[in-house]
């Protein structure tokens, strides 16, 4: 979406990640393009806050990243001794006890988890990098436009570690097993063409047209009822986990719900 204009009062602006609202459609803007929107501890927080901080009205959620970089990953500076002030660095974290480990990272992991809620569609407008915590960000969201520019890579095992903020999962769905392994393995970039062949992103187009594609498919998603939408989400999210019998049956249930709701019979 297009940087938000003077009428648009953020809810949020702090530590790299900007939240504005309009109408059904709300915008959560990475903030530090100087740093090619690098990822901390305390932007991860604020990415969390911005899931609470949405408005009921909310329909559809798009993230961005301003500059040319939508993100570059972690803060490098994490990866220092003296690590990032106020924060704890990697040497400290691998120096605390195992519950203190877990429950650090499961707290960084909450600014990657909400974008999937089933009462909104969310969308990552992607250009440039897209590296590790980026990649797994992106990964985050429903759909994933991309400028063709765009530079996926997932770039932790390289260095020693794994993928840790949710990106695995949806990685694998996306593309599958022996594919995911080779990325993550590897570190290679996949580029915008690719990304929309294994099914990475949804589209790709020219980078000035980003804004405006993402506009379409935002205004595309709100054409339909919204409790369709939310009912149709939660199946599809559900299906990898049921048989195709059960699938059958949660759609019966869903439709029924659907029917008695437009009936005016609703419980």
């Amino acid at each position: 979406m297009a940087t938000p204009g003077p009428e648009l009062v953020p809810l949020l602006d702090q530590d790299g990640v900007r939240l504005t609202v309009d109408g059904a459609i709300a915008t959560v803007t990475l903030t530090h393009p100087a740093k090619r929107n690098a990822q901390s501890p305390a932007m991860w927080r604020t990415l969390a806050q911005a899931g609470r901080r949405l408005p009921g009205s909310v329909r559809v959620v798009v993230l961005r990243g301003e500059g040319q970089s939508f993100s570059a990953g972690l803060d490098r500076q994490m990866f220092t001794p003296e690590g990032i002030e106020g924060e704890p660095s990697f040497i400290d974290l691998a120096r605390s006890s195992d519950a203190d480990l877990d429950a650090a990272i499961a707290g960084f992991q909450e600014a990657f988890t909400w974008w999937r809620r089933n009462d909104i569609v969310s969308i990552a407008a992607v250009q440039g990098h897209a590296i590790g915590a980026g990649f797994q960000l992106a990964l985050a969201c429903d759909l994933r436009v991309v400028a063709d520019d765009v530079q996926f890579a997932m770039r932790e095992t390289s260095l020693g570690l794994v993928p840790d903020l949710t990106g695995t999962h949806p990685l694998v769905g996306l593309v599958g097993y022996a594919r995911a392994l080779e990325i993550c393995a590897t570190g290679r970039f996949v580029l915008a063409e690719e990304a929309v062949a294994c099914g990475l992103a949804s589209l790709a187009v020219p980078r000035d047209e980003l804004d405006g594609a993402v506009k379409d498919l935002a205004a595309a998603l709100l054409s339909a009822p919204r409790d369709a939408v939310i009912e149709t989400k939660a199946l599809l999210r559900g299906a990898a986990d049921r048989t195709y019998d059960e699938q059958r049956a949660a759609e019966r249930q869903a439709q029924a719900r659907r029917l008695r709701d437009l009936a005016g019979m609703g419980e």
